[in-house]
């Protein structure tokens, strides 16, 4: 049995000393937009798998995604999810909340403490904008996905010329780091929810992004690279599986991502994860 029940969600034993820290983007990752039987039942034997190795103090569970929580909480109850993670990293690792008994929707105060000493805010945005106007590069808002305190979410339509792309993604990264901001740039999943043939812009805060919350993770509780798993489906998610040792896309990754690394798990979704996770853990 899971340890306790909040808001309809179970909550997982707390880890904390764990020996492995899991990391797993949400969307078409642990969480498939098209839920078949199939499906739910191995997203089911995955959190019997991670309960159990929680109860065991081995593994500590965490979702990364670009998403907002109240997304991730909304396509949980649509997907019929028993239990939490131990903590969800959303808005692409801009915000850190936690899942556990003793902190319930924590917030992680350290994490925010220095989100809040950039240069991110409306202004600079606006400006960022602004200036990208002035050289023919339109960027409409993703309106869909609500207000983010660290994020701000655009599209850019692609130009079908792929050198004009090329020109107007590097001009975006370039005007972007003179605001002493970074920008992640990622080609939409359409499976997601996202347009065809278009990109996500991502405005967020220097020292942010999926990477980032493993390194703050795994010093936070003292466990090694060595001891990190990852997985994820698209290029957004490559520099997180870079950050550790063993870095998975799952079987149903987009084409770009698997072009782009080696490593691919046994299975798509939660049974890939599954898979790989009883591979390494011992």
């Amino acid at each position: 049995m899971l340890s306790s029940s909040k808001g309809g969600f179970r909550l997982l034993p707390t880890v904390d000393s764990p020996k492995y820290i899991v990391f797993s983007d949400f969307d078409e990752t642990y969480y498939p937009h098209e839920m078949t039987n199939e499906r739910q039942k191995a997203l089911y034997e995955l959190e019997d798998y991670l309960e159990e190795k929680s109860q065991q103090g081995l593994l500590l569970i965490g979702w990364v995604t670009g998403s907002s929580l109240e997304s991730v909480l909304h396509k949980m109850e649509k997907g019929n999810f028993r239990s939490f993670p131990h903590f969800i990293a959303s808005d692409l690792g801009t915000e850190i909340t936690y899942f556990l008994d003793h902190n319930f929707l924590l917030q992680d105060l350290d994490w925010q403490s220095t989100i809040d000493q950039t240069n991110f805010n409306k202004k600079n945005i606006d400006e960022i904008i602004s200036l990208l106007n002035k050289e023919d590069i339109e960027l409409s808002p993703q309106t869909q996905l609500g207000s983010s305190r660290y994020k701000k979410n655009f599209y850019y339509r692609s130009s079908m010329d792929t050198k004009m792309d090329k020109r107007n993604l590097s001009k975006i990264k370039e005007v972007v780091k003179k605001f002493g901001l970074n920008v992640n740039i990622n080609r939409c999943n359409p499976l997601a929810g996202d347009p065809e043939d278009s990109y996500d812009i991502d405005f967020i805060p220097t020292g942010t992004g999926k990477d980032e919350i493993v390194r703050f993770m795994l010093e936070k509780y003292k466990v090694h690279p060595e001891y990190a798993i990852a997985f994820g489906d698209s290029g957004n998610d490559l520099k997180m599986l870079k950050a550790v040792k063993h870095g998975y896309l799952v079987e149903n990754a987009v084409k770009e991502a698997k072009d782009n690394h080696t490593h691919i798990s046994t299975g798509p979704y939660s049974q890939g994860i599954m898979n790989t996770l009883k591979s390494i853990i011992q």
